[in-house]
């Protein structure tokens, strides 16, 4: 239940070499999968040829963690951990050098199988209003001035939570919209999803149904109804942004350990998500006479998504399945149709962007592939390594400026094409 105390962002693209000064009110990524947090990149022209190497503009050490880099008005926001702390790094757009930093320390000793993952932060900051919000590995909500790192307010949740986080720590990435911060935490048990009032840090409602999980929430407009979208501990769902009320919900259970992490992705009126060893599924909320329902459109266990999050272009959904040792597939959003499987052995996971007419896919091995949009085959147009330390990290594209993460530093790759300039004129 509810209960009531008494953007999408416009794509201002920040070039690779443009000025350093105070982040502007939009910014190039400010969050989670980007503008729309969907890891699409629509004003990004792809070159006719793609060249045999990409050139690596600078490469600094941050530390540990999986949070994708932000950027708004010439700035890096960069989440990790050094030592007993967290860090968040702000970092110059063109040189990679540090224009602030600060810490706070951050006590976490993974365990449960998620040694291998380490103790370094998996949520993804979200910049909005020239703040910068982020969430800890134990579930700690910081909001900091994006100008010079002054930390604004704190919260973490021990009033509500004996166990401020999952087995694994906490995964999900912030999102603000329209003035209001939401965030799910809790622990495996007991979570609760909070809207927030990011000036100040207190709640504007509370939603205590469902316990934390590790998928990032998404905002959409639905039989004309602007609503969040996530994938919890217990299903699909979409509630009211105003007041916390549930509208929908599919029922797709977390169970043991197969886990609820990717975060759902839309094709016009249907949402496609999945689940690790369960497959995937596309669902069509319908609302009529003032009652929602909930149409499945199709299911199966042909490819199955764990700790990524599919993208969709053209009516193509573009995802990695962790069956047969991790491959690449492509398969049709309208019919869930499995129209192609690339090589096996792949990798434990991937990461993607869609680009007009192609997609890249970052596996964990560090190889960045180029592929051209195809609904035949597996076409591969070039592979870069980007990642000599490996990565679970998504990419973020600015302008031309490709920032990858691996395990413990900061790359800038220019990235071939036409980037928009600024003010979004080319």
């Amino acid at each position: 239940m509810s209960r009531m105390p008494s953007f999408p962002p416009a794509v201002a693209a920040a070039l690779l070499f443009a000025t350093t000064g105070a982040p502007a009110e939009t910014a190039a990524w400010p969050g989670w999968r980007g503008p729309a947090r969907d890891a699409r990149v629509t004003d990004f022209r792809p070159p006719e040829f793609w060249p045999e190497k990409l050139e690596s503009v600078w490469r600094v050490e941050v530390g540990e963690g999986y949070p994708t880099p932000l950027v708004a008005g010439g700035r890096i926001f960069q989440h990790a951990r050094q030592g007993g702390e967290e860090v968040l790094w702000c970092l110059d757009l063109k040189t990679g050098k540090t224009v602030w930093r600060k810490s706070m320390a951050i006590d976490f000793e993974p365990a449960g199988g998620g040694e291998r993952h380490g103790a370094g932060p998996k949520s993804t900051p979200v910049y909005a209003d020239g703040r910068v919000f982020t969430l800890s590995i134990t579930g700690v909500l910081s909001a900091w001035s994006a100008e010079d790192g002054e930390a604004l307010w704190r919260r973490d949740f021990k009033e509500r939570f004996e166990v401020g986080h999952p087995h694994w720590g906490t995964a999900t990435s912030p999102l603000v919209e329209n003035g209001r911060l939401y965030v799910h935490t809790g622990s495996c048990e007991k979570g609760a999803l909070f809207c927030i009032d990011p000036r100040t840090g207190k709640d504007l409602w509370v939603r205590e149904d469902d316990p934390h999980c590790y998928s990032s929430p998404i905002v959409e407009t639905l039989e004309g109804v602007r609503q969040l979208v996530e994938f919890n501990h217990s299903g699909l769902c979409g509630i009211d942004l105003d007041s916390g009320r549930l509208l929908w919900k599919h029922p797709f259970p977390h169970r043991g350990n197969n886990q609820n992490t990717p975060t759902p992705a839309r094709s016009g009126d249907i949402l496609v998500v999945g689940g690790e060893n369960r497959g995937m599924f596309a669902v069509r909320p319908r609302l009529a006479g003032g009652q929602w329902s909930v149409e499945t459109v199709w299911k199966h266990r042909l490819v199955s998504i764990d700790m990524n999050s599919p993208v969709i272009l053209d009516g193509l959904v573009y995802g990695f399945s962790h069956f047969k040792m991790g491959r690449i597939f492509c398969l049709d959003a309208a019919d869930g149709k499995v129209l192609w499987e690339g090589e096996p052995r792949a990798g434990d996971n991937g990461q993607f962007l869609a680009l007009p007419g192609h997609v890249l896919a970052l596996t964990d091995r560090g190889l960045l592939h180029v592929l051209r949009a195809n609904r035949e085959a597996c076409d591969i147009v070039r592979s870069y390594r980007v990642a000599e330390e490996g990565t679970w990290t998504a990419p973020a594209l600015a302008g031309d400026a490709l920032l990858i993460k691996d395990r413990t530093h900061l790359e800038c790759w220019r990235l071939p094409g036409l980037a928009p300039e600024p003010d979004g004129s080319r």
